[in-house]
């Protein structure tokens, strides 16, 4: 494991999903893929935005064996129960999709009613991408300048703290500080694609039991 900031608090797991994994995850998602929304804070419901042009869909929680596994392997690394997590959330961004920056964490009372506020998010690579598609923390009190593969970024990537994404790592991230303040520096991004495909898989966690 390596950690990448102490503001945010943000840790890569290195092969933290299998190939074998990452590729069923992607198969069983495919057929349902449909255009990313994002939530109205104001009604609590999904929205179309070009803030994020990905596309992707949700497992339930405890779907199936392999997806109860990763789950558990998720709780185990985080000492967060599974029964705080919501389901699985499969993401695609084909060339020139992005997520412009933004939080996970709610600033309305609808979205935390069930489990309350999110508390971390687990963002798992499930491919390679050849150019472009980096996790980008653009509030962090840490850059990119001093990583080994600064050189391979992005130019949206440079502008912070960023992650490459590799099939099979796993970043993870709290959008809340030790004492349950809301993190302003959990601020991130998914860099536009520019040469390849990207596959992603986020898992949500929330201080308390979400119901499923």
């Amino acid at each position: 494991m390596e950690v990448i900031s102490w503001e945010p608090r943000a840790f890569v797991y290195h092969n933290f999903l299998s190939k074998e994994e990452c590729e069923y995850l992607i198969e069983l998602a495919k057929p349902r893929m449909e255009k990313s929304t994002v939530v109205d804070s104001a009604t609590g419901q999904s929205k179309d935005s070009r803030v994020r042009t990905s596309s992707g869909m949700f497992f339930r929680r405890g779907q199936d064996k392999i997806i109860r596994n990763i789950e558990k392997r998720i709780a185990d690394f985080t000492f967060i129960p599974v029964e705080h997590g919501e389901g699985l959330q499969i993401l695609h961004y084909e060339v020139g999709q992005k997520y412009e920056s933004h939080y996970d964490y709610f600033l309305d009372e609808y979205n935390t009613k069930n489990g309350g506020q999110r508390i971390a998010t687990l963002l798992m690579y499930l491919s390679d991408v050849e150019e472009g598609g980096e996790t980008v923390f653009p509030s962090a009190k840490t850059n990119s300048s001093s990583l080994p593969y600064y050189n391979e970024l992005s130019e949206c990537a440079k502008k912070g703290l960023s992650v490459k994404p590799k099939m099979g790592d796993a970043l993870l991230f709290w959008s809340m500080r030790p004492d349950a303040t809301l993190d302003p520096s959990s601020l991130h991004g998914g860099c536009p694609v520019i040469k390849g495909n990207k596959w992603s898989s986020t898992k949500w966690m929330r201080v308390h039991e979400y119901k499923v």
